[in-house]
């Protein structure tokens, strides 16, 4: 199974300046998706349009069904920094895998192979997004605040969360390709599933890349502290686990560069979360153990208070 054709349309319809939610909503509709929400929001420093698909399986919660629902996340600033930088940025990998993602499961469900469970795909659409500093490379920034972004991604239906976010402007996780983090529950930073890992392979052909996350790194936006970047934000704002799929690269990628969309490692990320989907939703793939997080919760107690001063009020 080659994701290639969804990349790359994801691509063509991205890569428009005049792309928003409505466009990207028709798309998928055309596809057959009935179920998309488009919400726009406006910020400080600009308007994004939030998108959410929501593509039912067979025994899946939205026909009354008990398979779980898996979340897929794109995470991003902005997929252009218009009118500063023209074309797509490598920002946008978030975008990306997500809408392609969602092409994937409406062409799986087209060719009679529907996932047993639920998946929800959220991202924005966000073409005139600002930039700004970082070390070692300039990030994209955001028209709306972090709590807002985290707000409109997660969903409570949510069981378990994919956030897929480039990861091309650090010194840490320098790889050609995608990498994953370890699971993150409730502020606990867990050991990386076997099962994530064993689709990693799969998928790939080769060992798993995992990117070192620390603790600095699941703290909120808010509080000033350095971050690899926002990949594991999404844990802040839901109890369910969250893992990062983190697109890579060999040297260090500013967010606002363009020429920076690299299309083996977002369709191997693709087929990464469309691979998760079908064994998750199944109930064949784990995200953490939960009779170790329990002992853990027994002997050290909760990390919750990592949760900063979130809201969850919109």
């Amino acid at each position: 199974m080659s994701c290639l054709k969804q990349v790359l349309e994801a691509i063509d319809i991205l890569e428009d300046s005049k792309v928003n939610g409505l466009k990207i909503k028709e798309e998928m509709n055309k596809r057959g998706l009935s179920h998309v929400e488009v919400r726009s929001v406006e910020g400080k420093k600009g308007k994004t349009d939030f998108i959410k698909i929501l593509i039912p399986g067979k025994r899946g919660r939205m026909e009354g069904g008990d398979n779980p629902t898996l979340g897929i996340i794109g995470r991003l600033g902005g997929i252009g920094a218009r009118p500063q930088m023209i074309g797509l940025v490598s920002d946008a990998d978030g975008a990306i895998v997500a809408i392609a993602s969602a092409m994937k499961l409406a062409d799986l469900i087209m060719k009679g192979d529907q996932l047993m469970g639920d998946v929800i795909i959220t991202t924005h659409i966000c073409p005139n997004a600002p930039t700004k500093p970082h070390k070692p490379v300039p990030f994209m920034d955001s028209p709306v605040d972090m709590n807002t972004m985290i707000l409109n991604e997660v969903d409570d239906r949510m069981e378990a969360i994919l956030s897929v976010d480039a990861t091309k402007g650090n010194r840490v996780i320098k790889v050609e390709g995608f990498a994953i983090t370890p699971t993150v529950v409730n502020g606990w930073i867990l050991k990386v599933s076997d099962d994530l890992i064993n689709i990693y392979e799969r998928v790939t052909g080769h060992r798993a890349y995992v990117v070192p996350i620390t603790m600095q790194d699941i703290t909120p936006y808010v509080e000033g502290i350095y971050h690899i970047n926002s990949i594991m934000q999404p844990w802040i704002a839901t109890k369910s686990p969250v893992v990062g799929v983190a697109i890579t690269s060999e040297v260090p990628v500013a967010g606002c560069a363009t020429g920076a969309t690299y299309i083996n490692s977002l369709e191997q990320a693709t087929r990464f979360c469309i691979e998760v989907a079908k064994d998750y939703t199944a109930g064949l793939c784990k995200f953490y153990e939960e009779e170790e997080y329990k002992k853990l919760i027994s002997l050290y107690g909760d990390m919750e208070r990592l949760r900063g001063n979130f809201t969850s009020k919109k």
